[in-house]
């Protein structure tokens, strides 16, 4: 699984004009996923992502969770981050996994992170043509793949 992680003051998520989701202060979590991965791999983003301190303290100091602040989370499926782009210019998402697969990975990641958070979590609709809204805040942009725990 490939992770993309900002912190937000606001984000939003519309399908066909309509918001299907929305949060204040917290994380967006664009999430892709491969053939590859696993319930261990979903547990493993979940837990780094709850705990990820990346929420400023009283002394300015990234150092707080989206727990710790009481924030919100929004995840929203996106088979694009699993993109190989080696060869020429037009990318490759012969990595991504197929729907079959990857919709109930997304459902129980979202669920997963729900339990890691305590707090439910906001979703965009899987294979929607949708439309993100965001306010990065900082900007701050984490990068997470369960392949290359870094």
């Amino acid at each position: 699984m490939r992770t993309v992680i900002q912190r937000v003051s606001a984000c939003s998520v519309r399908v066909d004009g309509n918001i299907v989701g929305s949060i204040g202060n917290g994380l967006l979590v664009l999430v892709g996923i491969c053939d590859e991965d696993t319930q261990e791999d979903i547990e493993w983003l979940c837990k780094k992502i709850a705990g990820l301190r990346i929420f400023n303290d009283e002394n300015g100091v990234m150092n707080r969770s989206v727990m710790d602040i009481g924030g919100d989370v929004i995840a929203v499926s996106q088979f694009t981050l699993m993109a190989m782009t080696k060869k020429g210019n037009r990318p490759s998402y012969i990595k991504a996994a197929k729907a079959e697969f990857s919709e109930p990975m997304y459902r129980k990641f979202c669920e997963t992170l729900e339990k890691e958070t305590g707090r439910k979590v906001e979703r965009g609709i899987f294979g929607a043509d949708m439309k993100v809204s965001l306010l990065n805040d900082g900007p701050v942009t984490i990068l997470i793949d369960t392949k290359n725990r870094e």
